[in-house]
């Protein structure tokens, strides 16, 4: 994992006090908060790297394990748990002089190879502890059409190109992983994983319940009362609806397998339900009013 100046993000010395810290995060959060900043990816990175640093160098026990061990931070209970246990392990002195292999070598090859300066032990019995990478966070954003159908996307990480699948039907906040693109395994150990959640934005005139999607069609009065045919939109194109003889406002409809998709079932889709609203005639003509006068007789 690359390592990440959290000092110079929010540009305070390391020597920053509590409240340093905090009057630089209030500072960049809300100049970079995305009320203040609509649709602009930049902003809305920078908001992510100000709240990120915040959550290290604003909780003193973060700060202290990033202060000691830089980008492997992470790690610190980990590192502190091997030092412990070469303090406690009993040392024995062979005939002749001591040397520095003699006390904590282990635990000597072991930092040294987390932070530089790796060397092998004289006597080839250096035990080094493997430790798995950092995992990654990244989000995707997508529209309700992309995942409508499966289809192919390349993401850049650490200027990597990684090539994944979105498929069909997958949910609003839903978290793909991607095993072994993390930041590099240490001391030989595995790499971490890559977490991608999903954002989705809907920017239909449906609404998607899992895989059921629902609307709302706007139904002239003469065809309500009278019944009739009407071509209405679903989410990939049109159909044709046959309406019933006074069909009451509200009345709900629905044609089956013509919602979503259904995650990961091949082939299988929700139902699409349509809610009719009925509009009422206006700017009547003088005809149409002794028409409709004429009805109000007869009822």
């Amino acid at each position: 994992m690359a390592f990440i100046d959290y000092y110079n993000i929010l540009g305070v010395p390391k020597t920053a006090s509590e409240k340093d810290i905090k009057k630089a995060y209030r500072k960049l959060a809300r100049k970079y908060h995305p009320d203040l900043n609509p649709n602009n990816k930049e902003a809305e990175r920078k908001f992510k790297e100000v709240n990120e640093a915040n959550e290290v160098l604003g909780n003193t026990e973060n700060r202290k394990k990033y202060d000691d061990y830089g980008e492997h931070w992470k790690h610190g209970e980990e590192y502190e748990k091997v030092r412990q246990q070469e303090q406690r392990r009993p040392q024995y002195k062979r005939q002749g002089s001591y040397s520095e292999n003699d006390f904590g070598g282990d635990f000597s090859d072991f930092f040294e190879s987390m932070f530089g300066g790796a060397r092998p032990s004289q006597h080839g019995s250096g035990k080094q502890v493997k430790f798995k990478g950092q995992d990654f966070n990244a989000e995707l954003q997508l529209n309700l059409k992309d995942v409508y159908t499966s289809h192919k996307r390349t993401l850049t990480v650490n200027n990597k190109n990684i090539r994944i699948t979105i498929p069909a039907g997958i949910e609003n906040g839903q978290v793909i992983k991607i095993k072994g693109h993390g930041g590099q395994g240490i001391n030989g150990g595995p790499n971490g994983d890559l977490y991608i959640q999903l954002t989705i934005q809907n920017n239909t005139n449906f609404k998607r319940d899992k895989d059921n999607l629902y609307t709302t069609v706007d139904l002239d009065l003469y065809r309500a009362i009278l019944g009739g045919e009407l071509m209405v939109n679903t989410f990939d194109g049109k159909a044709k609806l046959k309406i019933k003889p006074e069909t009451k406002n509200g009345t709900q409809v629905k044609l089956k397998g013509k919602g979503f998709p259904k995650y990961k079932i091949e082939g299988q889709f929700g139902d699409l339900f349509i809610t009719f609203n009925i509009k009422l005639p206006t700017n009547l003509s003088t005809k149409e009013k002794e028409i409709f006068g004429e009805l109000a007789k007869l009822r």
